[in-house]
């Protein structure tokens, strides 16, 4: 694609914060492995919590998602706008379990209320998912087993 990448993670989801902790480990690796600049995000779970306030038994994939989703997109965004960079996306929609034209609509809204660009790719194609797994073991990278917030854990 010919971009230069840059990791915002921004993931205040994620609970426990031991699990915040592993994944963003597993991050690190990640970025120093294939020399990418990571940036971390403030992790200040009160920012899901109001963002998903009356959506706790929604199912995985519901309205609370939704909301998930946008926060963390528009965060993204609000850090490309304030540091000069003019495109984002997200490495979400490699899961199997996300919904790439959900999460398109949403990234695309933002980016225009940011006058950004938003770039589309669903990296399950191509066989992506399966190759992350596969780079996930040879580097001995940890893997989540639900989504990241307290209510997707009971879903698993």
């Amino acid at each position: 694609m010919g971009y230069q990448v840059i990791v915002y993670f921004y993931n205040p989801n994620i609970f426990p914060p031991e699990e915040y902790q592993k994944r963003l480990e597993a991050e690190k690796t990640l970025c120093t492995r294939f020399d990418v600049e990571l940036i971390e995000g403030e992790y200040n779970p009160q920012e899901f919590y109001a963002a998903a306030k009356g959506l706790e038994n929604e199912p995985e994939k519901g309205k609370r998602c939704d909301k998930c989703f946008e926060l963390r997109l528009r965060k993204t965004a609000e850090f490309a706008a304030k540091t000069g960079i003019n495109k984002f996306t997200t490495s979400i929609v490699i899961s199997p379990h996300k919904n790439y034209t959900k999460l398109t609509g949403i990234g695309e809204k933002i980016a225009q209320e940011f006058g950004l660009e938003y770039i589309a790719v669903d990296f399950k194609k191509k066989d992506g998912f399966l190759k992350t797994n596969k780079i996930s073991k040879e580097l001995e990278l940890y893997r989540q087993n639900y989504c990241g917030c307290e209510f997707s854990i009971r879903k698993y």
